[in-house]
């Protein structure tokens, strides 16, 4: 410890600055060149490892003896009501005011909702702001700037309007990443979810059960994800050109989103199980039929439903540069029994990137029922190329249990 302790002061306050403030405070006992030097620290970080009542009287006594020339970041999270929102707000508005770069904070206690200083709308140093928590209220001023800002997530909060969204997006200019989820309680006052920034390059929708439109304008997105809840949306959504990587969990319907992201390298896709499959085949396969993916190198698809081999082949068809398959199959057949898939292995019927292009198959989860047997041979017959493939069995026994055949 003499050692460190014999390092310069700026080196010491950096040391300081990788641990959390608890840690940091700690060692204003180590001795009397120690006892103020967490105070030029920086950062607060009180995330739940203090009892409620003591981060209260730490801040209260502490937060005006900082002698940092800034508080770059302020990280807060907690579940309880001793902290109260008018010390938040308080708390808020010393930080905002001692340019801070990075706001994180996390916020579930009981009513009322915690305000914002309006001198947080305004933050000309601001560059990531994480909003977590249905007692935290957005109410956009007129007089909202925030030129610096890069990163915005926005987790089950409160919106004062239906417009509030929107409007801080659209004060955001040099914006680019963008994660939204909204409250599972519907009480967030959005029904629309209002996207317009041409700075964007990630956007993150963690899921919807209340909002039932989209307007999504976004020409610079790099990575989209969206998890769709909701039955009977209406959307609105510019071509994304520049999307390369794409993350889509779907419940209901797929239809817009394919059409948008023809550029994606990279795909997640997760088909959950409905009770209409049939349809919804149907509905997927007329989706696809026009859709060609011409720089699909990787993907990885999670299916829940019966006849998915008939998705995977249509997908394989639409996708002539894959190189990576990676398929997990979670399907217990509830309906009709499987009628074998009859291939037509002449080569003119054969997806291309079997053919040409794929060299990684990934199955995991197998069972060995005849479907999965059917197309597990056909990959292996006709992928000239593949150079690696392994395939995992499933370990989970009821599941297990309902393959159905025996194996070869």
């Amino acid at each position: 410890m003499d050692r460190i302790s014999g390092l310069p002061e700026e080196l010491l306050v950096k040391i300081l600055w990788f641990v959390p403030t608890k840690v940091a405070v700690s060692t204003s006992v180590l001795s009397k060149r120690w006892e103020s030097i967490w105070k030029w620290v920086p950062k607060l970080e009180l995330v739940d490892i203090w009892p409620e009542l003591a981060v209260r009287d730490f801040m209260n006594k502490n937060l005006p003896l900082l002698r940092a020339p800034a508080i770059e970041s302020f990280r807060f999270h907690t579940f309880s009501s001793l902290c109260t929102p008018e010390d938040i707000h308080k708390w808020l508005g010393d930080v905002v005011s001692s340019s801070i770069r990075e706001l994180d904070l996390k916020y579930y206690a009981g009513e009322p909702a915690v305000l914002f200083p309006s001198s947080l709308y305004t933050s000309q140093t601001l560059e990531t702001l994480k909003l977590d928590g249905c007692r935290i209220l957005v109410d956009v001023p007129r007089t909202v700037s925030l030129p610096s800002l890069k990163t915005l997530l926005l987790g089950g909060v409160t919106y004062a309007n239906e417009d509030t969204l929107r409007l801080l997006i659209s004060y955001c200019p040099v914006l680019e990443d963008l994660t939204i989820e909204l409250s599972a309680s519907g009480d967030d006052n959005l029904k629309a979810i209002v996207v317009i920034s041409p700075s964007l390059q990630r956007l993150t929708d963690g899921g919807s059960y209340s909002t039932s439109e989209y307007v999504i304008v976004t020409p610079s997105l790099k990575y989209f994800k969206v998890e769709n809840y909701a039955v009977g949306f209406s959307y609105l959504v510019a071509h994304m050109p520049k999307v390369e990587d794409a993350d889509i969990v779907v419940n209901e319907h797929l239809e817009e989103p394919f059409e948008l992201i023809t550029s994606v390298k990279r795909l997640s896709l997760c088909v959950l199980y409905n009770c209409g499959e049939e349809v919804n085949l149907i509905c997927i396969t007329m989706v696809l039929s026009s859709i060609i993916f011409n720089n699909l190198q990787h993907l990885k698809l999670c299916i829940r439903f019966d006849y998915w081999s008939k998705l995977l082949f249509r997908l394989l068809q639409d996708s002539p540069n894959l190189r990576v398959l990676s398929l997990h199959v979670d399907v217990e057949r509830r309906f009709k029994e499987y009628e074998t898939i009859s291939w037509n292995e002449n080569e003119s019927s054969v997806p291309s990137c079997l053919l040409e292009s794929l060299e990684t198959f990934e199955f995991a989860e197998y069972r060995g029922s005849q479907e999965e047997r059917d197309f597990v041979s056909f990959i292996v017959k006709n992928a000239r190329r593949l150079k690696s493939s392994s395939i995992t069995p499933c370990t989970r026994e009821v599941t297990c249990s309902s393959s159905e055949g025996s194996n070869d």
